[in-house]
């Protein structure tokens, strides 16, 4: 299972949100390529990043930053938020990124998808960020009227088969990951699922990998100090 450090970007900071409520916002560095070459040396498999300001779509933009981070590690770079449209998507994907989440565009354009899945299906990742099975969008605001076993079947016959899983009622608890969603999603071996939220211990990293998932992403355990990804790689 590999494990992913996630780096979290708002007006150039590094900070984690609870539940992804601004109003959570805990700063933990305004050096964001520091924090990235860390997690990098502490031996993450990717780093996971997200533009907070344009997932919640304000006008801050921080890709200059994520692009300066990409240039400044080794290890594979994950990015999401606010990508919504086949420009922005495309742009990105000629920057060098590894794998793109797409959440809002995924739901209300499924055209473009298609379109886009037929170069980058190995680059696309689509969010199931959950409340009680339902897929969020718009930064999580809005439901996207899809549940969680609807979504992955309709991109799995676009040829889509990575899903990153956000239980958002867990986000930044650091409660424990969402085993009984998790579970029922992944009976399904055709498809990867990266597990993120609410994770803070080993024994919640055994649980995630235990249940099949192919990736986990640690967040505020690693910024409180829960967790420590070396000794996370020796049991993922």
């Amino acid at each position: 299972m590999k494990v992913l450090a996630a780096i979290d970007i708002m007006k150039g900071e590094v900070v984690r949100l609870t539940k992804g409520d601004q109003a959570t916002k805990k700063i933990y560095s305004n050096d964001p390529v520091e924090v990235a070459k860390k997690w990098e040396k502490d031996g993450a498999d990717m780093l996971h990043i997200i533009d907070l300001d344009a997932a919640l779509g304000n006008e801050l933009n921080n890709l200059s930053t994520i692009s300066e981070i990409l240039h400044s590690v080794n290890i594979p770079v994950q990015i999401g938020g606010g990508i919504r449209h086949v420009e922005n998507f495309e742009k990105i994907a000629s920057m060098g990124f590894s794998k793109i989440v797409i959440g809002t565009m995924a739901y209300r354009n499924l055209d473009e998808i298609r379109m886009l899945s037929k170069n980058y299906s190995d680059k696309i990742v689509i969010s199931l960020d959950e409340i009680n099975g339902n897929v969020m969008i718009d930064g999580w605001r809005s439901s996207s009227n899809y549940n969680i076993e609807d979504a992955i079947d309709k991109f799995n016959k676009l040829g889509i088969n990575i899903f990153l899983l956000t239980s958002i009622v867990k986000d930044g608890t650091l409660s424990g990951p969402d085993v009984a969603t998790l579970n029922s999603i992944n009976t399904d071996r055709t498809s990867k699922i990266i597990a993120s939220g609410g994770i803070s211990s080993l024994i919640d990293v055994i649980r995630v990998r235990s249940i099949g998932c192919d990736s986990v992403i640690l967040g505020k355990a690693l910024y409180e100090e829960r967790l420590d990804i070396k000794k996370v790689k020796t049991i993922a």
